[in-house]
């Protein structure tokens, strides 16, 4: 039996394969195959335009299995992501018909143009990877990966997201403006055609499987885990916090801490694992005094930041 591929070079990879495609944002695409890892979902929020679709895209070609892309909108219904009993005339009976969640990744294109109705749809398939249709429950082939795009709140004909849902999301990503290299990298490779269309598979889903396995066994000391938890307390009681990180925060912070150790090629996790990760996983399981639903990384990444300043980093053995 083959021995399963080290976390390093499942993300060495992903991140090289992705790249040919999304130039100049190493940062956004190695946090991305963090979320793969920990076997969460991923919420890409920026601008139109800024490649947000192109690199979920990118990702899905790089691995192999099923992909789905959904654009959102408003008239968007529930049963249209999935799926719902079918009355087959022949047989007379209702045959159930999957909808577009039964993959392995799905695109939510502009997850906040549709309706809160339809974004609550995604809640059960996101936290317990089933789908529950007139009482009969149909589970989801894992890996299964959701990466939503979401334009700011602030255009019109969007819907925000609320607590409950973005709670559900691992990490809120931004990708941004490139560079000016890179911008002119992007303009010479698609120049002629789309290196999209000529990307190849580099992993397959065993691999994915495999290496979300070896992401649980990094050790975690009690010193380190004591250290993310007065991270996660300290935002419960902040003075400029209304709402802080919840439970299910607490894990996906522990899981991205483990993944980042991963990537960085040790089988323990250390303070710093713990910081890389800090404000991209909580950032948007915090609401802040006199905000609202619809604030964004930049509002809560100060004060992410504070803490971790004034939190006291232990000095024991992290093994």
């Amino acid at each position: 039996m083959q021995e399963p591929i080290s976390i390093q070079e499942f993300s060495s990879r992903l991140t090289k394969n992705v790249s040919r495609v999304i130039k100049g944002k190493e940062d956004v695409i190695r946090k991305v195959v963090v979320c793969l890892l920990c076997g969460g979902h991923i919420l890409l929020e920026d601008i139109p335009g800024t490649g947000k679709t192109t690199l979920v895209k990118t990702l899905a070609r790089s691995v192999g299995g099923s992909f789905t892309r959904v654009q959102f909108t408003p008239d968007l219904l529930p049963s249209d992501l999935t799926g719902a009993n079918i009355y087959n005339q022949k047989t007379q009976e209702f045959h159930f018909k999957p909808g577009p969640v039964f993959t392995n990744m799905l695109l939510a294109d502009e997850i906040n143009r549709a309706t809160p109705r339809t974004q609550s749809s995604l809640l059960e398939c996101m936290e317990e990877g089933q789908v529950t249709v007139d009482g009969q429950t149909h589970r989801l082939t894992p890996p299964f990966f959701v990466a939503a795009t979401q334009n700011p709140i602030e255009i019109q004909g969007t819907f925000p997201l609320p607590e409950a849902q973005l709670d559900r999301f691992f990490m809120r990503l931004s990708m941004g403006y490139p560079g000016a290299e890179s911008e002119r990298e992007m303009l010479s490779a698609f120049q002629e055609s789309s290196p999209l269309e000529e990307l190849k598979p580099v992993l397959s889903t065993e691999d994915i499987l495999a290496a979300q396995k070896q992401v649980r066994k990094i050790h975690v000391s009690q010193a380190v885990q004591d250290y993310l938890l007065q991270i996660v307390a300290a935002t419960r009681s902040h003075d400029q916090i209304r709402l802080g990180v919840s439970p299910r925060g607490s894990l996906a912070f522990l899981r991205a801490a483990q993944a980042w150790a991963g990537l960085e090629g040790r089988e323990y996790v250390l303070p710093d694992d713990v910081k890389a990760v800090c404000c991209d996983v909580l950032s948007h399981r915090i609401i802040c005094k006199g905000s609202h639903l619809s604030q964004t990384t930049d509002t809560v990444r100060p004060i992410l930041e504070k803490i971790l300043e004034q939190t006291p980093v232990p000095m024991e053995s992290p093994t």
